[in-house]
C-alpha cells in the first residue's frame, strides 16, 4: 500500500548540494514528492512505503555530498498526499535557525579540472565553484543558505549559468555562488595609487612576484600578502614593511609534487593538505631542497616550514603559471584581524604591497587559514589555528548539550568565542590578539553576525576569571543586556574542560589527570598559573598540584622578555649569576634584584614562563618579537638532538624514585651544572623536555591514575607531545586535543563544555 513519509535530516546540508542529491536520488527511484531546506534543516516527503522510504534514507545517509555531514535524521509516516512527481521545493525561513553553518571549501578537482581544460566555458576563470567548493561561512548573511542571503545576491546569473541552477541533473545546480565569465565576479588592481578595474591580466601578477614585488590578494578569508619565496631582497622588504623581524612566514605550493622537493610530507600531513579545508601544515625541511628558498628567511632556522596549497581557482591558477612557491601570510597589523575589506585593504596595505588584487566579490566575515602539525614520530595531529575551512561548526554526536543559549567569551591572546543554540555548537573562526582594537571590534562584528543570523537569546554567559581581559567585559556586559545568567571559569580548568569534551570524557566513572600547561591565567588564588595537575572525578575539577611556584615581576614585560623568567626562577641558585648577569645592564641587574626581594610579588606556576628561562639560559634566547619565539626555538634544538640520538627516561635529570618538592630548582640545577662540564646545550635541551614526561609520570603514580589528559599552549609543543606518547602510551590511556587548538582558541569549547557539566550531567 502507497502510504507518505517525511525525512527530517539536521548538520550540515545547505550549501554542499544536498537539494539536488536528493533529487536524483529520487529519481533514480521513480519516487514522488518533494524536498526543501528550512531554517532547520532538509526536509523530504515521499509517496512510498516503509521499507522503500527506510532504504532511501541509509542509502543517502552512506552516500552523502562531499561537504555534507548529518548529525540526526528521522523518518516518519504522516497522513497520506498526492505528488505527481518529484520537485525541489523553494526554501522556508519561518522559524528560528536551527542550522550548523557551512564552512568555506577548497576548491575540489571537478572545478580544477575544468579550470585547466581549454575547451570548458570557465576556462581560466578565477572565481569558478559549484556545490562541493567555494567560499560559504564567510559570505552568508542569513539563513537559509540561498542566494539572496549571500553576498552573491547583487550578481545576476547569464542565461547559461541560470539554466545550470535551474536544472536539477547539474552539479551546478542551486550552487549559491555560481558565476562565470559572462556574469563574472571582477578584479581590480590598484598600483601607484590608480585603480584599474575590470582586470584579467594574470600575467601581470606573475611578472610582479618576477619583479621581487609585494603583491596583496584578496582570497576566501581576507587578503593575503605574497611574494616570489625564491627571492630574498623581497621576503626582507616584506619582513620590514610588516614589522616582522621573525616570526616564520607561510608559503603556498602549486601541487604535492613540488612540496615533497623540499619536505617530508607523510599520508597524514597529505591528507590534511590536500583536505576541503586546505589548511597550512608545518612540515619538515630536507636537508637539501630542490626550491631554491632562503631558509633563514622563513622560518628564522626552524626545522618546519608552513606549507599550503591553492584553495582558490585564483591561487590555482597563479601558482600554476608562476611555477614556484611563493609566501602567503596574512594581510594583518600585528596581532589584528586579517584585513578583509576592500576599503581598509587600500587603507592599511598600500604600505605594505607593490600591488593590491582585488574583487568585487564582498567578505562579510575575516577568516586566516587554519594551521596544523603532526608529531614527527607518533604522527598526533596538534591543531595549531582552527579557522577557514573548519569554523565555526563543531560536529560531534557523542556529546549531551542542553538546549539553553550559551556565549562563552573566550580569552585574550587567541580571540575565538564559543555558542551553544538549540543543541549546536559554534566556535568562531581565530579573530586575533584582543589587546588590538582592531580584534575588538572584528570580535563584535563577528558576534553580531552571529547574533542576527540565529536570532540569539543568549541564556548563559561564561567569562575567564581574568577581568581585564576584553572577552571577559565583552561577556559582562552581554549577560547584563540579555538578563543571561553569568558564570565565571578559571582558566586553565577551561582548558581542561576543552579536552575532556572534546574526546568525550565529561560522564567518566574514573578519574581522570589533567596536565595543563600554559603561559598565563589568572588562578583561583589570584596569582599567574600554568603548570597545573587538575583531578577530574565525579564532574568535578581539583586543583591537586603545579610546579614550584616564582615570583611574577614586572607584569607584562615579563612573558616578553624570556631573560626575566629566567632571572625570576633561577636568581637564588647557586652558581647562576654566571649565567644571568651578562644579560642585563648594571641598573637593570640592581632594580630587578631588588624587586626579587619583595615579599609581597605575584607569584606564577607558568610552564611557558619556565621555558622562557630554560630557552634563555641555554641558547641566549632573551627576548621575543613574538609570542611563544624562544619556546619554539627550544623546542626546535631539543628536537634536532633527540631525533638523531637514541634517548630514553633514563636520560631524565630525575635520578631518584622520589618526586623532588622543589621540582623547578632541582631541574635548573642540573642544567646548569651540565652547563658547567660543557655538556651539548641540544642535549641539554632535549634532557630538559625528557624529565618533564618523567615528572609526569611520577605526578600520576602519586595520584593512581591511569587516565591523562592535555591542554594548554606548551602542549603545541610537538615533540613534547611525542616523548608523552613515547614514554607513556603503553601504561596510560593518554587525550590530546584534536580539533580544537590547546592553546587559548580551545578555551571558549572548555567554557561551553563547563556549562554542558554542569547543566546535563549535575542537574539530570
Amino acid at each position: 500500500m502507497i502510504t507518505s513519509y517525511y525525512l527530517h535530516i539536521e548538520g550540515i546540508v545547505q550549501g554542499v548540494g544536498f537539494r539536488p542529491f536528493v533529487y536524483k536520488m529520487a529519481q533514480e527511484q521513480k519516487l514522488k514528492g518533494w524536498v526543501n531546506n528550512t531554517t532547520d534543516g532538509v526536509h523530504i516527503y515521499l509517496n512510498t512505503d516503509k521499507v522503500t522510504a527506510t532504504v532511501f534514507l541509509e542509502k543517502l545517509l552512506n552516500n552523502l555530498p562531499p561537504l555534507a555531514h548529518v548529525t540526526q535524521s528521522k523518518i516518519l509516516k504522516v497522513p497520506y498526499k498526492q505528488f505527481d512527481d518529484f520537485k525541489i521545493v523553494h526554501s522556508e525561513s519561518k522559524s528560528k535557525p536551527k542550522l550548523l553553518l557551512t564552512p568555506d571549501a577548497a576548491i575540489c578537482d571537478d572545478c580544477k579540472n575544468e579550470l585547466h581544460n581549454a575547451d570548458d566555458r570557465r576556462y581560466q576563470y578565477p572565481f569558478i565553484t559549484c556545490t562541493n567548493c567555494g567560499p560559504r561561512y564567510s559570505i552568508v548573511n542569513n539563513l537559509p543558505y540561498d542566494r539572496p542571503f549571500t553576498t552573491m545576491e547583487s550578481f545576476k546569473m547569464c542565461d547559461v549559468c541560470q539554466n545550470e541552477y535551474d536544472n536539477p541533473l547539474e552539479r551546478r545546480h542551486y550552487s549559491q555562488t555560481n558565476s562565470c565569465p559572462d556574469c563574472k565576479i571582477e578584479m581590480q588592481l590598484f598600483e601607484d595609487g590608480n585603480l584599474q578595474k575590470n582586470f584579467t591580466d594574470l600575467d601581470y601578477i606573475i611578472q610582479k612576484w618576477e619583479e621581487g614585488k609585494i603583491v596583496a590578494i584578496k582570497g576566501i578569508g581576507g587578503y593575503l600578502l605574497t611574494c616570489d619565496a625564491t627571492n630574498s631582497e623581497a621576503i626582507k622588504t616584506l619582513r620590514e614593511r610588516k614589522k616582522r623581524p621573525t616570526k616564520p612566514f607561510a608559503l603556498m605550493y602549486r601541487d604535492c609534487q613540488m612540496i615533497t622537493g623540499d619536505v617530508f610530507l607523510s599520508v597524514a600531513e597529505k591528507k590534511e593538505l590536500t583536505s576541503t579545508y586546505a589548511p597550512i601544515v608545518l612540515l619538515e625541511t630536507k636537508a637539501i631542497i630542490s626550491n631554491q628558498l632562503p631558509l633563514g628567511l622563513i622560518n628564522n632556522k626552524l626545522s618546519r616550514i608552513g606549507i599550503m596549497l591553492p584553495y582558490t581557482p585564483l591561487y590555482e591558477l597563479l601558482l600554476t603559471k608562476f611555477g614556484k612557491p611563493i609566501i602567503a601570510t596574512s594581510a594583518n597589523i600585528t596581532d589584528s584581524t586579517i584585513i578583509y575589506t576592500d576599503n581598509k585593504a587600500l587603507e592599511k596595505l598600500s604600505a605594505i604591497a607593490d600591488v593590491i588584487l582585488l574583487n568585487n566579490r564582498e567578505i562579510l566575515l575575516p577568516q586566516d587559514d587554519g594551521v596544523i602539525q603532526f608529531t614527527r614520530k607518533h604522527q598526533q595531529k596538534i591543531t595549531l589555528r582552527r579557522s577557514r575551512g573548519k569554523a565555526p561548526t563543531y560536529i560531534n554526536p557523542e556529546l549531551k548539550v542542553p538546549k539553553e543559549t550559551v556565549f562563552a567569551a573566550g580569552a585574550m591572546l587567541k580571540s575565538v568565542f564559543g555558542l551553544l543554540n538549540m543543541q549546536n555548537i559554534y566556535v568562531s573562526q581565530y579573530m586575533g590578539n584582543t589587546a588590538s582594537y582592531d580584534a575588538q571590534l572584528n570580535y563584535e562584528h563577528t558576534f553580531t553576525h552571529f547574533a542576527d543570523i540565529f536570532s540569539t537569546e543568549i541564556d548563559t554567559v561564561v567569562i575567564d576569571k581574568h577581568p581585564d581581559y576584553f572577552a571577559t567585559r565583552f561577556g559582562k556586559e552581554l549577560a547584563l543586556k540579555s538578563d543571561a545568567r553569568l558564570l565565571e571559569l578559571q582558566h586553565h580548568k577551561a582548558h581542561f574542560y576543552s579536552v575532556l569534551g572534546e574526546n568525550n570524557l565529561l560522564d567518566s566513572k574514573e578519574n581522570i589527570l589533567g596536565v595543563i600547561w600554559d603561559g598565563t591565567g589568572l588562578g583561583d588564588d589570584q596569582n599567574i598559573w600554568g603548570g597545573e595537575f587538575f583531578m577530574y572525578s565525579n564532574y568535578n575539577i581539583e586543583r591537586v598540584s603545579h610546579i614550584d611556584e616564582f615570583d611574577f615581576i614586572l607584569g607584562d614585560k615579563m612573558p616578553k622578555e624570556p631573560k626575566i623568567s629566567a632571572l625570576a626562577i633561577a636568581h637564588n641558585i647557586k652558581g647562576a649569576d654566571k649565567y644571568l648577569k651578562n644579560k642585563f645592564t648594571q641598573i637593570e641587574w640592581t632594580v630587578y634584584q631588588k624587586l626579587l626581594s619583595k615579599k609581597d610579588n605575584l607569584k606564577s606556576t607558568s610552564m611557558g614562563r619556565f621555558f622562557d628561562a630554560v630557552s634563555s639560559i641555554l641558547l641566549d634566547f632573551d627576548v621575543h618579537s613574538f609570542e611563544a619565539e624562544a619556546s619554539m626555538q627550544l623546542e626546535n634544538v631539543a628536537s634536532q638532538y633527540y631525533y638523531a640520538n637514541s634517548m630514553t627516561l633514563a636520560d631524565s635529570y630525575l635520578k631518584t624514585d622520589i618526586l623532588p618538592t622543589n621540582f623547578v630548582e632541582s631541574l635548573l640545577e642540573s642544567i646548569f651544572n651540565d652547563l658547567d662540564k660543557d655538556i651539548n646545550r641540544q642535549c641539554i635541551a632535549a634532557r630538559f623536555h625528557t624529565t618533564l614526561v618523567d615528572y609526569i609520570i611520577r605526578i600520576a603514580e602519586k595520584f593512581k591514575v591511569t587516565k591523562i589528559a592535555f591542554s594548554g599552549g606548551v602542549f603545541q609543543n610537538a615533540l613534547l607531545v611525542d616523548l608523552v606518547l613515547e614514554f607513556m602510551n603503553e601504561k596510560y590511556d593518554l587525550y590530546f586535543q584534536n580539533e580544537f587548538s590547546p592553546n587559548d582558541e580551545g578555551i571558549p569549547f572548555g567554557q561551553l563544555m563547563y556549562f554542558t557539566n554542569k547543566k546535563v550531567n549535575l542537574e539530570s
